[in-house]
């Protein structure tokens, strides 16, 4: 019941009362700071780093080289950047490329019924020539789309 100090009117007081609000505050308060320590992931783990800069000095240029496409037909046929190519110089391009400062991606396009054999062939031919960035091209399908 609150009584009124002074004023000539009778009635209650209509102001807030903020000692509630103010323990409330302070106990979620208490609570964040009890469990934000035990938030931290308790697994110590060293985790590997993308690159090693050697000199802070120069910043490096992003050299972006054009991608190599090799598609592979059904058929067992191999077209590098759209040029049909034996296995044998695919082998020896892939090679050439492996060399080159910075490595171009290589990109496998298989046709939809190409056994996976071929194209798990082409990928260790590459990794054996030393390509790094190997990547499978494949078609979003569309909303609604059902193989």
């Amino acid at each position: 019941m609150a009584f009124s100090t002074g004023n000539s009117s009778s009635g209650p007081m209509a102001d807030i009362n903020v000692t509630p609000l103010v323990d409330v505050m302070l106990v979620l308060l208490i609570i964040f700071m009890i469990t934000t320590p035990l938030m931290n992931h308790k697994t110590k783990v060293e985790l590997p780093r993308a690159f090693l800069v050697t000199d802070l000095s120069k910043p490096k240029e992003a050299v972006t080289t054009a991608p190599i496409t090799i598609s592979v037909k059904a058929n067992g046929q191999l077209f590098m950047d759209d040029s049909l190519i034996t296995q044998g110089d695919l082998e020896s391009r892939l090679a050439v490329a492996a060399q080159k400062t910075p490595q171009p991606p290589l990109n496998i396009r298989g046709d939809r019924t190409t056994p996976m054999k071929i194209v798990a062939d082409i990928t260790k031919m590459a990794q054996t020539a030393g390509m790094l960035d190997i990547g499978y091209v494949t078609v979003r399908p569309k909303p609604g789309e059902q193989e």
